[in-house]
């Protein structure tokens, strides 16, 4: 029954395509070393729908860090010694 509502679903696909042994993910591994794939937890992806807004908030957190790290510290002057 399967087979009949697939071949309903997929009216292109050839009857001589035979993916029965086909392994779902088998390059997977492979695949993601050459990218930069990253997961977002269920509670972020609500946050973050897409690549252009985790980017743009990865910006601003950087140049916040980077401003941080910039910015001169203000220390208090060497006190003088009594004596």
């Amino acid at each position: 029954m399967k087979k009949a509502k697939a071949a309903a679903s997929f009216p292109e696909m050839r009857a001589e395509y035979d993916f029965s042994k086909g392994v779902r993910g088998k390059y997977a591994h492979e695949y993601a070393k050459g990218t930069n794939i990253i997961v977002l937890d269920p509670d972020l992806v609500a946050l973050f729908p897409d690549s252009k807004s985790v980017n743009e908030t990865l910006r601003a957190l950087a140049r916040i860090a980077k401003a941080r790290v910039l910015k001169p510290s203000h220390k208090r002057p060497p006190s003088a010694k009594a004596g």
